[in-house]
């Protein structure tokens, strides 16, 4: 059973999630916040498995909290909620330690895979959003050169094999193991056991983070054309 715990500061909102949520099998909502530090409270009274999050709400808002349940639960997975793909406040979120962010209007099938896929240890940003968040934000990271030799000096990359490597660029593009194993030659099994090791070796809850890193490090630079 997925133990799950929203936090919104609208109630209606945290009710519509609750109904799909609690009508989905092997999902529980075990709480309700309607603000980031009771959010906190909440995680640490409940242990939740995932917290659906809420980014805009008086208090403390969600990347504050996001960013004290992660330090202080790292087995607790945040999927945020937005209402635009683009949200400023959505990517500091995730950077904060985010499992993923999911737009309000999206269908209930759509939340209830979120949950299970960060329940799962996965992270929810589909290829899409992940290249529209990493263009509107290229200014933020370093420019580097395209060779991947030039960003595998980072102390967190050095660690990796140049097939890791090859791994990471494509995730960092977005792409899906399926995609990554058409595009290297290699099986879906091989795909994901090089992406266990790169998130291993990077240190990293998962792969949206490893992105973060890969951009941040200037292993990938962000295309501005």
């Amino acid at each position: 059973m997925t133990k799950v715990l929203l936090v919104d500061d609208q109630a209606l909102v945290r009710m519509g999630f609750r109904l799909l949520l609690e009508s989905a099998e092997g999902v529980e909502v075990v709480g309700e916040a309607a603000d980031g530090g009771s959010a906190v409270d909440q995680v640490r009274a409940l242990r939740p498995d995932v917290v659906v999050m809420d980014v805009r709400m008086p208090g403390v808002n969600g990347i504050d909290a996001t960013r004290d349940i992660v330090a202080e639960h790292p087995g607790v997975r945040v999927l945020v909620l937005t209402t635009f793909d683009l949200d400023e406040y959505a990517f500091a979120a995730l950077r904060a330690g985010a499992s993923g962010f999911l737009l309000k209007d999206a269908g209930p099938a759509e939340l209830v895979t979120a949950v299970r896929t960060v329940a799962s240890g996965d992270a929810v940003v589909s290829a899409r959003v992940t290249r529209r968040m990493l263009e509107l934000f290229a200014d933020r990271f370093p420019e580097s050169g395209a060779a991947p030799a030039a960003g595998a000096t980072h102390p967190r990359l050095a660690g990796l094999t140049p097939r890791e490597t090859d791994v990471l660029h494509c995730i960092a593009e977005g792409l899906s193991n399926a995609e990554i194993a058409d595009r290297l030659f290699l099986s879906e099994t091989t795909v994901k056991t090089h992406v266990g090791r790169i998130l291993a070796k990077l240190g990293v809850r998962d792969r949206l983070q490893a992105v973060v890193l890969a951009y941040e490090s200037g292993l990938v630079r962000a295309r501005t054309d």
